[in-house]
């Protein structure tokens, strides 16, 4: 069951506000990264023997989450599986598999939570440990407003060296999320942050409104020691499934569509009764120029 979002009606002069999004199993139902395996390996970016240690990998994540030595592990494993991979090639690959293979596990829970956030006010942020050539395009796709991921060295020759230049893990996504909330004026106290992982708890403990989503064993005790709310996302739904809710204007926009619709209307009646009128006087010179022939006969 969602948490209520609340809706501050609070003049512009106020601090603004911003919900925080982990994003493997909090927004989307797997690993972003290693969703992608299979079509990277489809481009040539890595061998089968890779394909099948990413498939395990995504196992050990999906069945129980990963702690920090796992993570570190995974780090290690995947900043030297892609060391030499052409950035451009990696950003297309990505770009034509996104919607086939992203869409359809996205959560339904947390796409209406993105939604209500947006609608309250709030700027939605993804803040992921995955590579940011694939987040920034699964945040566009969810519409978020900014995106805070990991980013690999890349070299003169447009290819990844293998190094770690931002490492988006622990306590540094809660220094990035105090860091945005300097630049953009949010107040912290008054924003929202989720994730799934034990290792979240630094960026969970920066904002007033925390939330568990479907947490591992040791964020869920966390989260009940220290009161957080725990929500469990377990419908993913495409996209395109959610079309009526997310293609439903805004209220500028509906409130234009209102009046827009409302002068039409007025002036289809306007013209209805000047037609009406006019066809009256016609009926009526009609009348009288036949009583006048009528007449003369």
């Amino acid at each position: 069951m969602l948490t209520p979002v609340e809706n501050h009606s609070v003049p512009h002069s106020t601090p603004r506000t911003a919900a925080f999004f982990d994003l493997d199993k909090t927004v989307i139902a797997k690993s972003s990264t290693l969703t992608f395996s299979k079509s990277f390996y489809q481009g040539g970016l890595i061998n089968r023997r890779a394909v099948l240690r990413t498939a395990y990998a995504q196992f050990v994540f999906l069945a129980g989450g990963a702690d920090h030595d796992q993570m570190e592990r995974m780090r290690e494993y995947l900043s030297s599986l892609c060391r030499g991979w052409d950035v451009a090639q990696v950003r297309e690959i990505v770009a034509e598999t996104l919607h086939d293979l992203i869409d359809p596990i996205i959560y339904d829970e947390a796409a209406s939570l993105i939604e209500e956030h947006h609608a309250a006010g709030r700027d939605v942020v993804i803040v992921s440990t995955s590579g940011a050539e694939v987040v920034e395009p699964i945040g566009e796709l969810l519409g978020a407003d900014r995106v805070v991921a990991t980013r690999m060295v890349v070299g003169e020759d447009g290819r990844f060296t293998g190094e770690v230049e931002y490492y988006a893990y622990g306590p540094t996504k809660a220094e990035a999320v105090r860091e945005l909330a300097a630049s953009e004026g949010y107040d912290l106290e008054r924003c929202y942050a989720y994730s799934d992982s034990a290792t979240d708890v630094p960026m969970l403990s920066a904002v007033g409104h925390p939330c568990a989503v479907n947490p591992d064993r040791a964020l869920r005790r966390e989260a009940v020691a220290r009161g957080w709310p725990v929500l469990s996302f377990n419908r993913p739904v495409p996209l395109k499934q959610r079309l009526p809710a997310l293609s439903m204007p805004s209220r500028p926009v509906l409130a234009a569509m209102a009046a827009a619709g409302a002068a039409m209307a007025t002036a289809t009646l306007v013209w209805y009764a000047s037609r009406r009128k006019t066809t009256k006087l016609r009926f009526r010179s009609f009348d009288r120029s036949s009583a006048a022939r009528n007449a003369r006969i």
